[in-house]
């Protein structure tokens, strides 16, 4: 009998903060866990937890067929480890990716995350939420200009979000991947989600008409940007 299939959701921004009347890529991502009233927690680090975040997930989440919670690392904190595996889905929220990978390591979410992952619990997020599941990630966290920053590592490769809606993303990401300073992999446009089953891409779903994800690589020093197939959300 087969396992559990390992999943992997990334936005490349936009969604419940950005704009709660478009549900698109929340609903889609829930819709994934099969589950009929799936659990979904929230997973707010990277932006140290702000009240207006939090209170913006559970004002979009309510809405959809799913009882939302929030995992906090800097109020009382539960026991992490079995308050993530009795998820269906995890959703991880913007900001400082390098704070939040450091805070995650020194609490344990880190191998947490990777046994939910295995365990065939939906993981997700935007923008920090998005590039931490990828070996590295285009990140601001750290530098007064755009770079590479080491991850997770549950997915191969990188990944730039915000790819349209910051516009020294693209010139950022060419750059890192012209001077061989980050692995090839995928930018993602706002309102664009990459979903992953194993290792693997099996679907790019977008919540906005004209919304993208692209492969890059570079091949004899050029890079090469590779737009990928995408569905609308109706």
């Amino acid at each position: 009998m087969a396992g559990p299939q390992s999943q992997i959701i990334a936005i490349g921004g936009g969604g419940f903060y950005r704009d709660g009347g478009n549900l698109k890529l929340e609903q889609y991502i829930i819709d994934q866990s099969g589950a009929a009233n799936p659990r979904v927690a929230f997973i707010p680090t990277a932006s140290g937890e702000p009240d207006h975040y939090v209170a913006s997930f559970y004002t979009a989440f309510l809405k959809l067929n799913c009882r939302p919670s929030v995992l906090s690392l800097f109020k009382r904190t539960t026991e992490i480890r079995s308050f993530l595996l009795n998820q269906d889905v995890i959703y991880v929220g913007g900001g400082n990716t390098k704070s939040m990978l450091v805070l995650w390591q020194d609490w344990g979410v880190a191998e947490a995350l990777r046994e939910a992952w295995q365990s065939g619990i939906v993981l997700a997020g935007v923008s920090a939420g998005a590039i931490c599941w990828y070996e590295q990630g285009v990140t601001d966290s750290f530098a007064a200009e755009l770079q590479a920053l080491s991850c997770l590592g549950f997915l191969p490769g990188s990944c730039c979000p915000h790819y349209d809606g910051e516009p020294d993303r693209r010139p950022s990401y060419h750059r890192l991947l012209g001077a061989d300073a980050i692995k090839p992999g995928v930018a993602i446009e706002d309102w664009t989600a990459v979903h992953y089953l194993g290792s693997e891409i099996k679907r790019v779903v977008i919540a906005k008409d004209g919304a993208r994800a692209y492969k890059l690589r570079t091949v004899n020093g050029i890079v090469q940007e590779v737009p990928l197939p995408a569905d609308f959300l109706m």
